[in-house]
């Protein structure tokens, strides 16, 4: 094994660099100071997605993999969409034939058997509905749930495959954030399309069909006047308010990633003082997340008031058709009843139409950034050709090595250090002489600019990366352990104490075995000054 050992070092004066480099120009330790200007023109957490991005309803397709896993599930889920809007539809029917009952042998004789049967059947169907559609959520339960596992373990692999650099560059609250609300969005897109619009769809179809049949085309004229009318009210106002759900979601990110980014740093933040600095960007994040919120809210209750507006209106011009046909004996007043029932029965799943609608869009965005994300190839990957490292001795060779993080302040220069097997070597230099970078590049954590790495012979980037790195050993200048105790942490040094039984008294045997292992390595070692 290739074991690497960092260690805290400090230049004292005199000392020469054994890498030819260009010194830091971050400063680190260095307090910087924002003035209110700079804090109030920082930029969204989520800019890969403006404000006036259009949601891309391909990604639907998408999701078809996902439904395909399950086809008898989903077909299953389907039929019993059907029999719970058959029964929903059913329903006023029932109720219809025992209020023209009661209501026609008023005052005379009639059989008590007759509307008794016709209760049961009214309570039965509603129960019908009820039961299909639960029993539909529970057939449907195992695809959106095995798809939110298959796409968090899909992107959890993914991100561990991007480079470094990534990582580096990227905030880890709104990434964590992008991921949990991409898959959510995702059970939310199976579950309403397939058992929100399409059933919704289904009944004003049935119910429009039902009305023409029984009644006259004045009522069907109605409803679909009032569905069309309320459906673009809702697309046009939700399309604007579009930007105050996406302003408000970028400041989240950008609240939650100032959180995150200053707990994780929580020595450097105590090391220079600097707790009312960073509470001062937070609440400022906080501000913009409040102001954006509060936009969204008055912008929801717009589009709310609106639709209740378009459903009030048509309520009493289809109810004040039914009162002028009742009075004239056109119509019973079973029908009357009958009417009133679809209407309430039909306006109250159109009315979750809107808010489904402004959800699925924002599950189409999350849903997108999740996909973005997967979609995004790593720079580091291997090559076509790439074949398992063979170690035979366990040389290690920095051949004419070139390297920069950008372009313009370049880090490693016609580098060119050999490393016999057996042998020890440290480096050393001031800070941002690039003594980690050397380290960097032999985990290929990057790819060198020019030049080439090579173990026993072998490029490192004509190798796979997996075999490559379970050769090296590292043992790194800061600790870094998951949170949680060290028997727990044992199996991230050797996995396959995770698959076996393994005791604390052998925990603690282990890692003593990997301790000494690494420090008695005959195998060539880089030790590089943190």
């Amino acid at each position: 094994m290739i074991c690497l050992q960092s260690f805290a070092y400090t230049q004292t004066p005199g000392s020469v660099d054994t890498i030819r480099s260009v010194p830091s120009s971050y400063g680190r330790g260095r307090r910087f100071a924002l003035s209110n200007k700079e804090l109030s023109v920082r930029a969204y957490a989520d800019h890969d997605y403006p404000a006036h991005h259009k949601p891309d309803w391909k990604v639907i397709a998408g999701l078809w993999p996902y439904l395909a896993e399950f086809r008898g599930r989903v077909a299953l889920a389907l039929a019993l969409l059907v029999l719970a809007k058959l029964a929903t539809v059913a329903t006023p029917v029932a109720l219809k034939y025992i209020v023209d009952y009661l209501d026609q042998n008023r005052g005379g004789e009639f059989l008590l058997w007759i509307p008794v049967l016709l209760v049961l059947a009214y309570g039965s169907l509603r129960f019908g509905a009820t039961l299909f559609s639960e029993l539909r959520d529970a057939v449907f339960a195992r695809v959106a749930e095995r798809a939110m596992r298959r796409v968090s373990l899909r992107v959890f692999r993914h991100l561990h495959n991007r480079e470094l650099a990534f990582h580096l560059d990227r905030k880890t609250g709104g990434l964590a954030r992008d991921i949990e609300r991409g898959t959510n969005g995702i059970s939310f897109l199976l579950r309403f399309t397939l058992f929100n619009i399409v059933p919704t769809l289904l009944e004003i179809l049935m119910v429009a069909g039902i009305l023409l049949v029984v009644f006259n085309v004045g009522y069907v004229l109605a409803i679909l006047v009032a569905v069309v009318v309320y459906v673009l009210f809702s697309i046009r106002v939700t399309e604007w308010r579009t930007r105050f759900v996406r302003e408000a979601n970028a400041r989240d990110n950008q609240s939650n990633s100032r959180a995150v980014d200053s707990l994780l740093n929580y020595e450097t933040v105590k090391y220079f003082n600097n707790e009312a600095f960073e509470a001062e960007l937070y609440d400022q994040d906080l501000q913009d997340w409040e102001q954006a919120r509060l936009k969204n809210r008055l912008s929801l209750a717009a589009l709310n008031g609106g639709q209740a507006l378009i459903i009030g209106v048509a309520l009493i011009v289809i109810m004040a058709m039914a009162v002028r046909e009742v009075a004239s004996g056109t119509i019973t007043l079973g029908d009357f009843t009958m009417i009133n029932a679809y209407l309430i029965q039909l306006f109250i799943p159109l009315n979750a139409l809107g808010f489904v609608y402004r959800e699925i869009r924002q599950a189409l965005v999350n849903v997108e950034r999740l996909f973005g994300l997967l979609g995004d190839e790593p720079a580091i990957e291997d090559a076509p050709d790439a074949r398992p490292l063979t170690i035979t001795s366990g040389e290690v060779v920095f051949d004419h090595v070139e390297f920069a993080y950008r372009p313009d302040r370049p880090i490693l220069q016609d580098v060119t250090v050999r490393i016999p097997a057996g042998h020890t070597v440290a480096v050393v230099g001031a800070s941002g002489a690039g003594k980690s970078t050397l380290a960097r590049l032999f985990f290929r954590f990057y790819d060198v600019d020019a030049g080439a790495i090579c173990i026993d012979g072998q490029d490192i980037r004509s190798v796979t990366q997996d075999s490559l790195r379970s050769a090296i050993g590292v043992v790194p200048q800061d600790t870094v352990l998951f949170n949680d105790t060290l028997y727990r942490n044992l199996p991230t040094a050797g996995p396959m104490l995770a698959r076996r039984k393994c005791t604390r008294p052998r925990a603690w045997r282990t890692w003593r075995s990997l301790s000494t292992a690494c420090r008695t390595a005959t195998r060539p070692g880089l030790a590089s000054a943190g």
